[in-house]
C-alpha cells in the first residue's frame, strides 16, 4: 500500500476507547432503562468483538506462502473484515433496530436520566479519540483525495473497517445523547425508542457500505491506481525493455502481486533472462509492496 498508515495503531486506539465505553454504557443502561443506551452498549461490545477479528485477520495476513497458498494468505484480513461487516449489520444494527420497536411497543420512563447523559458525553471524549487517532493514519494514507475518495479507493480493509465504526460510533453517541435529552425534557420515552431506531438504521447503513467496499478486495481488486500508475512508469523508463503490453496488479492484503508482459530490447546487455532479473529486482527495490512478480517477454500482445 502506498500510504505509511498504521493499521494496528488504529485498531488498538478504536479496542481501548471501546471497551471503556461499553463499561460506561452498560452501566448506564441498567441504571436507566434506556433503550438508546442498551442499544449503544451492544454497539460499543460488537465494536470490541470486531477490533479483535481485524487483529486475527492481520496475523493471519502474515502467514508465510505454502504450496495450498502460493501466493501466501494476505487476502485473510479481507475475509474478518467483511466478518466484522456482518457482525455490525447483525448485532449492532438488528439489535438496535428491534430494541427501538420494542421500546415503541412497550414504553418505559427513564431512571436517573442524568447518569445517562453523562456516559454518553463520556463516550464522545474517548471515540473523538479513537478518531482522532483513525484519522491520524487515514491522512497519511489519502494524500490529496477526500475522505469518500479514499474510503472508496483504499486497499486497507482494516482502516476502513475501523474508520466506518469510528464514523457510526459518533453518530450513533450524538443520536443518543439528544434522544435522552430529549426525553428528559419532555417525559415522553417516545424520543428514546426513536433514537434507538435511528441508530440502528445507522449502523445497518454504514455496515453495508463497508462491506460493498470490502467484498471487491475479498473478491480480487487491484492494486490502487496511483500506485498502478507509478510502476508503469517505472517499466516504460527502462532502458531493457521496448513497450509494455500489458500490466496486472492484484492487491493481495498488505503485499502485491504484478504480472507483465512486455516486448524487450535487442540489446538488453548479457541476454533476456538478466534483463528481466535486474528489472523485476529494481521494480521490488522501489516498489516494496511487490511481493510477487510474473514477467512474459514476448513481440505482440
Amino acid at each position: 500500500m502506498s500510504s505509511g498508515a498504521d493499521s494496528l495503531k488504529t485498531i488498538f486506539y478504536a479496542l481501548g476507547a471501546n471497551f471503556a465505553i461499553f463499561v460506561a454504557k452498560a452501566a448506564a443502561a441498567v441504571v436507566t432503562g434506556s433503550g438508546a443506551m442498551l442499544a449503544e452498549a451492544v454497539h460499543s461490545l460488537a465494536d470490541c468483538a470486531n477490533q479483535g477479528l481485524l487483529l486475527i485477520g492481520m496475523k493471519s495476513a502474515k502467514r508465510e506462502a505454502s504450496d495450498e497458498h502460493p501466493l501466501g494468505q494476505g487476502k485473510a484480513v479481507y475475509f474478518w473484515s467483511f466478518l466484522v461487516a456482518l457482525l455490525l449489520f447483525s448485532v449492532g444494527g438488528a439489535f438496535s433496530i428491534h430494541e427501538g420497536f420494542h421500546k415503541l411497543a412497550h414504553p418505559e420512563p427513564l431512571r436517573w436520566p442524568w447518569i445517562a447523559l453523562g456516559v454518553l458525553a463520556f463516550g464522545v471524549a474517548a471515540e473523538s479519540f479513537s478518531m482522532w487517532g483513525c484519522l491520524r493514519e487515514v491522512n497519511k494514507a489519502r494524500g490529496g483525495k477526500n475522505l469518500w475518495r479514499w474510503f472508496h479507493d483504499s486497499r486497507q480493509s482494516e482502516l476502513i473497517v475501523v474508520f466506518g465504526e469510528d464514523f457510526a460510533a459518533l453518530c450513533g453517541l450524538v443520536v443518543a445523547l439528544a434522544a435522552v435529552a430529549l426525553t428528559m425534557a419532555t417525559g415522553n420515552p417516545l424520543f428514546d425508542a426513536l433514537g434507538t431506531l435511528v441508530i440502528g438504521v445507522l449502523l445497518v447503513i454504514v455496515a453495508v457500505f463497508v462491506a460493498i467496499e470490502v467484498k471487491a478486495l475479498l473478491i480480487g481488486q487491484s492494486a490502487d491506481e496511483e500506485l498502478r500508475r507509478d510502476i508503469a512508469a517505472f517499466l516504460q523508463s527502462r532502458d531493457e525493455i521496448e513497450r509494455v503490453f500489458n500490466l496486472i496488479t492484484l492487491q493481495l492484503g498488505p503485499d502485491v502481486m504484478v504480472a507483465i508482459k512486455a516486448q524487450m530490447r535487442e540489446s538488453a546487455g548479457t541476454g533476456i533472462v538478466d534483463a528481466i532479473n535486474a528489472v523485476e529486482h529494481d521494480m521490488k527495490t522501489r516498489f516494496p509492496q511487490i511481493r510477487w512478480s510474473f514477467f512474459e517477454p514476448d513481440v505482440a500482445d
